[in-house]
């Protein structure tokens, strides 16, 4: 059971994140043209890939459970550190102060809403054969909890700490590629992503935050 939380979690928490960058370029774009097609673009593009994904994760299942688990574990390593690296880059530009701009309508939109749903696909499509239900209700959760959150909060959420959702994310997602490899071997408890989890939080935390460089850039 701890396991199928985690799947879910992993799946709301990488929905959640990249959908809420979507949704701060389409509030970014609609405060410029005052436009409901900034929405609609980000919504289209993020469409054009989850569903494609979505379907796919049906017949993953098919394939067999040791190559499944190593594949899920090096595509759940390479985004965990990718999502470290994003993370200590926005504490960066949140010290700065930078903020990014866009220009035009329906192109920026589109091309943001698709990028970061195939982002956080390479994450779902790796959770998918371990169990399709839970990464789904993660996914159609996520995609709530932005859409509500975006309507509630509106330009708050361009102001959000979003290192601090990487954070955590990135922490979840390694914390799994290492049980999956280590299931890939052999049999091992699922209680052991509670420490995992721990202990790379703390130490993604301290890689984002300490030093000159993560406050300077």
């Amino acid at each position: 059971m701890l396991a199928e939380s985690g799947i879910f979690l992993a799946a709301l928490g990488i929905t959640v994140l990249e959908m809420a960058e979507a949704a701060a370029v389409g509030i970014a774009i609609f405060a410029d043209t005052r436009s409901p097609l900034a929405y609609a673009s980000v919504a289209l593009g993020s469409a054009s890939v989850f569903v494609p994904a979505a379907l796919l994760g049906i017949y993953l299942e098919l394939i067999h459970i040791f190559l499944l688990r190593l594949a899920s574990a090096i595509l759940l390593l390479y985004f965990g550190i990718r999502l470290t690296l994003s993370a200590r880059r926005s504490y960066r530009r949140q010290r700065s102060g930078h903020e990014e701009h866009f220009s035009g309508i329906f192109v920026p939109g589109f091309s943001v809403g698709a990028v970061e749903a195939f982002e956080a696909s390479i994450v779902l499509v790796a959770l998918f054969p371990e169990n399709y239900i839970y990464t789904s209700a993660g996914l159609l959760s996520g995609i709530a909890t932005v859409v509500i959150a975006a309507a509630l909060m509106h330009t708050r959420i361009r102001r959000l700490k979003q290192y601090i959702a990487k954070v955590l994310v990135s922490s979840l997602l390694l914390s799994f590629s290492v049980l999956w490899f280590s299931e890939a071997i052999g049999s091992i408890s699922d209680l052991i992503l509670i420490p995992l989890f721990l202990i790379f939080f703390a130490a993604i935390y301290l890689f984002c935050t300490s030093g000159k460089n993560a406050i300077t850039g």
